[in-house]
C-alpha cells in the first residue's frame, strides 16, 4: 500500500481522532486556565504561606514529567470514582498546564503599573474590584500570546494521553501501525494532522491578538 492510498483510506478513522484531541486539549487548557489565576492570585498575594503553597505546587509540576503525573493522576482518580478517560486524562492535563499558565497571568498581573490599582483603590474600589476592573483586563491582553503558546503546548502534550488507552490521534497511528504494520507511515501522517492543528490554532490566536490590539489602540485615539 501507498503513503497517499493508506492517508486517503485513514482519513475517516483520523477525523474521530482529530475531535477528540481538540476536546481532551480544550478541557485540559479550560482546567488549567481555572487552576492557573488561582495560583497566580495565590503567588500575588500578601500573605506568605499563599506564596509558598503556590511555590510548591509550580515548582512540583514543572519537576516532574507529564506522564508520571498523567499515570499517577488517572489511576489516582479511577481508584476514588469512574470519570472515564476524557475527563481523568483531561484533569491531567489541566494540572499540568495549570502551573504554566499561573507563571503567565502572574507576570501579567505584576507587568501593570502598580499606580493603576493605586489610583483605582483612591477611588473608593476594594482590592478585589480594582483588580477585577482594572487589572485583569490589561492582564489578559498582555498574556493572550504566551496563553495562545501553551495552547500549541497543551495540543502537543496531550498526545501523552494515548498511553491510558484515550483514542485521540497518537493513540490511532498506534493502532493502525499494529494492524498494517506500517510504522513510518502512519507516524507520518498523525505527524501531518498535529501539524496542521497547531497551524490552525497559530492562526487563531494571531487573529484574536489583531483584534485586540486593534481594539486597545481604538480606545486610546
Amino acid at each position: 500500500m501507498s503513503f497517499w492510498d493508506l492517508f486517503i483510506q485513514t482519513i475517516p478513522g483520523y477525523m474521530d481522532a482529530v475531535l477528540a484531541t481538540v476536546q481532551i486539549t480544550l478541557v485540559g487548557l479550560i482546567i488549567g486556565l481555572v487552576i492557573g489565576l488561582f495560583f497566580a492570585f495565590l503567588k500575588v498575594s500578601n500573605i506568605k504561606i499563599l506564596s509558598i503553597i503556590a511555590d510548591i505546587y509550580i515548582y512540583i509540576i514543572r519537576g516532574t514529567p507529564l506522564i508520571v503525573q498523567i499515570f499517577i493522576l488517572y489511576f489516582g482518580l479511577v481508584e476514588i470514582v469512574d470519570l472515564g478517560r476524557l475527563w481523568a486524562g483531561g484533569i491531567a492535563l489541566g494540572v499540568h498546564n495549570g502551573a504554566y499558565v499561573a507563571e503567565i497571568f502572574r507576570g501579567s498581573i505584576q507587568s501593570i503599573d502598580k499606580g493603576q490599582t493605586e489610583a483605582a483603590r483612591s477611588l473608593g474600589m476594594p482590592s478585589w474590584l480594582a483588580m477585577r476592573r482594572v487589572v485583569l483586563p490589561q492582564a489578559f491582553r498582555r498574556a493572550l500570546p504566551p496563553l495562545g503558546n501553551q495552547l500549541i503546548i497543551a495540543l502537543k502534550d496531550s498526545s501523552l494521553v494515548a498511553f491510558i488507552g484515550f483514542q485521540d490521534l497518537f493513540n490511532r497511528a498506534q493502532r493502525l501501525t499494529s494492524s498494517t504494520g506500517l510504522a513510518m507511515e502512519n507516524y507520518i501522517i498523525v505527524g501531518i494532522y498535529y501539524l496542521v492543528l497547531v497551524l490552525i490554532l497559530t492562526f487563531l490566536v494571531n487573529r484574536l491578538e489583531h483584534r485586540l490590539s486593534k481594539s486597545e489602540r481604538g480606545a486610546i485615539s
